[in-house]
């Protein structure tokens, strides 16, 4: 596609139209792509087919939000359990790092059935401590990074 050294509006100045056509005058939406109008009425067969997500809002997601990813001691017992999740020796104590799979925060809700453990993460709630050191366990806060 060949680049235009000047732009359109300094040509075809004194010409009433100006290249546009003598109804329109690029106005309307025409065959420029994008979101279009009829697609209730007309263009229904295609909308349902392929626009699932035509109608709705669409919006945007804030940049500043962050997302924490959290689990709980409930989740983390069934994780153990099946295997998602390892326990590493290391000095005679059992340790779970959380962070390396992908965990930022420990919650309080349900119950571990495992004394004695470890675990490593970014942040965790006061109930999760408390159920922690009430089972003989303790929980390492890293820095965040």
């Amino acid at each position: 596609m060949v680049v235009r050294k000047e732009k359109k509006s300094r040509k075809m100045r004194g010409y009433r139209t100006m290249g546009w056509g003598s109804k329109g005058q690029h106005r309307n939406r025409g065959a420029r792509g994008g979101r279009q109008v009829g697609m209730h009425k007309h263009k229904w067969s295609w909308l349902v087919k392929y626009g699932k997500d035509w109608y709705g809002k669409h919006g945007f997601v804030n940049p500043t939000s962050v997302k924490i990813s959290a689990i709980s001691l409930r989740d983390l017992q069934t994780s153990i359990e099946n295997g998602s999740i390892k326990i590493d020796e290391k000095d005679g104590k059992k340790i779970v790092d959380l962070t390396k799979y992908g965990f930022d925060k420990l919650l309080g809700s349900g119950n571990l059935n495992i004394s004695g453990l470890s675990i490593i993460v970014r942040h965790a709630t006061e109930k999760a401590k408390q159920k922690l050191e009430k089972i003989g366990g303790e929980v390492i806060l890293t820095p965040n990074s």
